[in-house]
Parts: structure tokens; sequence; C-alpha cells
């Protein structure tokens, strides 16, 4: 096998949230990456993982435009029936994200690309949160609470995650300064919300 089709047969997955810090799978190759064409946005609804129906939450999805700083995983290819699995439970509950191969640059210097799964936001589902000011991603994120822990918890993780790589997020670190040093009290009502849930 060659070097190039050995390439064709790898298997990688794009994270650019909690799948950061969280991955919850094996890998045998972790490496910075570079996705172009969609950008990280805090513009999903979440009624699982870091929110309820009743009190959503919100965690990122990619938008298309732009382009996106995370990690690459390599995953061996006996591990990926597997992997895949686990992804499909974890990131398609509900149909939120359109599971997609994007093409991912590797920032370690060897000017690897390499092909990988990432979670593309759907801006048709209910749970599109669309245009949210900051101080609506704020309030919602500071109250929610889901399966998977506290709102907030999330939002600091990926902020710090993103630091240890030397990148920033101004709105999301804006949203993690808030809610590290704002009284609950400060934050304005939520408008009324009315998606349904899952």
């Amino acid at each position: 096998m060659t070097e190039n089709q050995g390439a064709a047969h790898e298997r990688w997955v794009f994270a650019y949230g909690s799948l950061m810090w969280n991955p919850g799978f094996a890998f045998a190759e972790r490496c910075e990456a570079r996705l172009i064409g969609a950008h990280r946005s805090l513009c999903v609804y979440s009624f699982h993982h870091r929110g309820t129906p009743e009190a959503p939450g919100l965690v990122l999805g990619l938008e298309l435009g732009g382009s996106c700083r995370g990690i690459a995983y390599r995953i061996e290819p006996e591990l990926w029936s597997q992997t895949h699995a686990y992804l499909t439970e974890r990131e398609q509950i509900s149909g939120v994200y359109r599971e997609c191969v994007r093409r991912v640059q590797l920032v370690d210097g060897s000017r690897r690309a390499a092909p990988a799964v990432a979670y593309l936001v759907n801006r048709g589902h209910a749970q599109y949160a669309g245009a949210l000011t900051r101080e609506e991603q704020l309030a919602l994120v500071r109250r929610s609470h889901g399966k998977s822990g506290p709102n907030a918890d999330y939002v600091c993780a990926t902020v710090s995650a993103l630091g240890e790589l030397g990148l920033a997020d101004v709105d999301l670190a804006w949203i993690a300064h808030q809610l590290r040093h704002e009284p609950a009290h400060a934050v304005r009502p939520l408008r009324p919300h009315s998606d349904p849930g899952e």
C-alpha cells in the first residue's frame, strides 16, 4: 500500500466544541486542525446534554462560511465502527447536526490534509437558535443544566481548550468571563421560548 492509498483510508474526526476536551473515544493521533468553509457558533438549543425542553441550553454548531480551528483525531481503522456508533449516539440525538466529511488542514507543520467527519448545524431544525444576542446567549447558558452537566461548564471548558491552543473566540470568551464574574441577578430576563422539545 502506498502512502497516498493509506491516507485515503484514514479516518479522522474534527472537533470544535466538547469533543476537543472530552472526546470519549480512543484515537491514534490528535492534531490541531483548520476547517475552511464553516465557523464555530453557539447556535444550537440543547434539550438533552446541556438543557431540557423546558429550559434549553446552548451548544456549538458549525455554520457555513468562514473557517474554524479545532482538533482532528485520527482513528485506527479497526476502531472506526465503534467510534462512529458512539459519535452517532452522542451527536445525532435529534437530527440538529448533519454529519458530513470535510477536508481539514492539519496544523502540525506537515502540510497534511485529511478528510474528517464533522457535524454541521441544520439551520432548518427546530433546535437551531439563529441570531441571539450575546446577552441572550449568556442568560440561556447561565440557567441551563442537562444530562451532561451545567451549560456554563460546557462553555468555560471550550474556552479553556481553545486557550490551550493559543486561540480565542471573542464571543465565547465574553460569555465565559461573565459567567465567572457577573452576579446571576445582573442577567436580563429571557424572551419567551416556544421551540418544541426533542
